[in-house]
C-alpha cells in the first residue's frame, strides 16, 4: 500500500503508550497513573498532550479521573462497557430509523431466548424475585417513571437468571437506549395492566420449564408491544 506515512499526534502518541502499559499488565486495574508532570517529563510532552490522552481513555472507560485525585486503571466491568455505547446508540436512534429497528428486533430475538434459558436453569428463588418485581409494577400504576424502571428490572432479572452478567448487562443496555432515547417504544399509557398480566404470563411459562413456551410467551409481550407503539405513535403524529 502506497501513500504518506502520517505523523501521530502527541496526545495520540502518550494515548498508546499508555494504552500499551495496561494491555501488558505494567498499570492494572485500580493502579494509580503517573502525576500529569510525571508523565510530562517521561515523554517529552506538554499537559495539554497528556490531558488529551487522558480524556481519550476516560472516554474509552479505562481509566477514571476525579479531581484533585490521581486517574486510575478502572475496574473490567461489562456495565460500564455498555454504558460507553450510549452515546454512540444515541447517535444511531435519533438519527436512523434503520438503526432503531434493527435494535428493537435484535431485543425480541434476545429476550426470547434468555426467557428460554430461564426456563431451563430457574430456581424457586429466582422465581420469587419476578414476581415480587411484577406486584411492585401493579402497584405502581399511577408512577409512569419507576413503572418504566421496574419493567426493565423485570427484563434484567430474566437474563440474569442465565448466571451469565454479560447477559444482564446487555438486558439492561437494550432497554435503557430504548427508554432513554425512545420513550414511546418502552411505555402506552393506559396499556399498563396488559403488561402487568404479561409478565405474569411470562413468569407462568417460565415455572412450567418449557424453554417454547416461556420463548414464545417474550415474543408475544415484546411484539404486541411494538405493534402498540407503533399504532400510538401514528396517531399522535
Amino acid at each position: 500500500m502506497s501513500g504518506p506515512i502520517l505523523r501521530r499526534k502527541l496526545g495520540e502518541e502518550v494515548r498508546l503508550r499508555l494504552l500499551a502499559q495496561i494491555e501488558r499488565g505494567e498499570l492494572r486495574p485500580g493502579d494509580a497513573l503517573p502525576s500529569e508532570r510525571e508523565l510530562m517529563e517521561t515523554m517529552g510532552v506538554g499537559r495539554p498532550a497528556v490531558r488529551e490522552a487522558m480524556q481519550a481513555l476516560e472516554g474509552a472507560g479505562l481509566i477514571e479521573i476525579r479531581h484533585g485525585e490521581r486517574a486510575r486503571v478502572t475496574e473490567p466491568s461489562v456495565g460500564r462497557m455498555v454504558d460507553q455505547l450510549s452515546v454512540t446508540m444515541k447517535h444511531l436512534l435519533v438519527h436512523s430509523n434503520a438503526s432503531l429497528e434493527n435494535l428493537k428486533d435484535a431485543r425480541v430475538t434476545f429476550e426470547c431466548e434468555m426467557a428460554r434459558v430461564a426456563a431451563r436453569r430457574h430456581s424457586a428463588g429466582d422465581l420469587e424475585r419476578l414476581e415480587e418485581t411484577v406486584a411492585r409494577q401493579a402497584a405502581a400504576l399511577d408512577d409512569p417513571a419507576l413503572f418504566r424502571r421496574l419493567d426493565g428490572q423485570f427484563h434484567r432479572e430474566i437474563a440474569g437468571i442465565s448466571g451469565n452478567p454479560i447477559w444482564s448487562a446487555l438486558s439492561d443496555g437494550l432497554f435503557r437506549w430504548l427508554n432513554d432515547f425512545h420513550v414511546e417504544l418502552v411505555s402506552v399509557p393506559g396499556k399498563e395492566n396488559l403488561t402487568v398480566a404479561e409478565h405474569r404470563g411470562i413468569i407462568a411459562a417460565i415455572r412450567s420449564g418449557d424453554a417454547g413456551r416461556a420463548g414464545t410467551a417474550m415474543a408475544d409481550h415484546l411484539n404486541r408491544a411494538n405493534d402498540l407503539y407503533r399504532r400510538d405513535s401514528a396517531m399522535h403524529r
